[in-house]
């Protein structure tokens, strides 16, 4: 059979999916084939192993996390102040809703690295990695309160959307919302609470 690169990619997304509706239990070379609408025996043929497709899916999900080059050049054009990391964070929220599946997956792929200490090694890789560029990113940019604040504010953001794409009844209303939780005030309060007024 011969591989390409577009039928790889509808394997993933279909990998993707699955991990974010049924968890990494559920994720089979049968449930992927069904997800992605081919024959059975397709992923298998692109993956030796379940661990070589949750592999591949590790770095995978990290492809339809990254925003495109030319949308985080026209949004940091601005001065880098408290303002411009309010708008960055509430992109974050945004594409997190756009791609609810591969944020979801992404915290099944962390439980799955918390269990199995091999995959743990490949995963924890592009983990850190996504982080020291958030940090250096944050530093190099000039945003107000340097590698502290950019760390306080990853992990704040990291929980927070934990919550929201999970248990969103959780967050707290605010009085502008009349009862109903807000994941947009709560990144305000967020940054307000991490990132200096300079």
């Amino acid at each position: 059979m011969v591989r390409n690169a577009e039928r790889r990619a509808q394997l993933l997304d279909a990998g993707i999916e699955l991990l974010a509706e049924v968890g990494a239990r559920g994720l089979t070379f049968r449930a992927v084939d069904a997800r992605a609408g081919v024959p059975t025996g397709t992923a298998s043929n692109y993956f030796a192993s379940r661990a070589a497709l949750l592999r591949e899916l590790g770095s995978h999900v990290f492809v339809r996390l990254t925003p495109e080059a030319a949308f985080v050049a026209e949004r940091m054009r601005a001065p880098h102040d408290r303002e411009r990391e309010r708008l960055l964070m509430h992109d974050l929220v945004d594409r997190a809703e756009a791609d609810r599946a591969a944020h979801l997956a992404l915290l099944e792929l962390r439980l799955e690295a918390a269990r199995d200490p091999e995959f743990r090694v490949t995963f924890g890789a592009p983990m850190q990695a996504a982080l020291e560029a958030s940090l250096r990113d944050h530093v190099e940019g000039g945003f107000p309160g340097g590698a502290p604040a950019g760390l306080a504010l990853y992990l704040a953001m990291s929980g927070m959307l934990l919550e929201h794409l999970t248990l969103a009844e959780s967050l707290p209303a605010t009085s502008d919302t009349h009862g109903a939780a807000d994941v947009h005030a709560v990144v305000d309060l967020l940054v307000d609470t991490v990132v200096p007024d300079e």
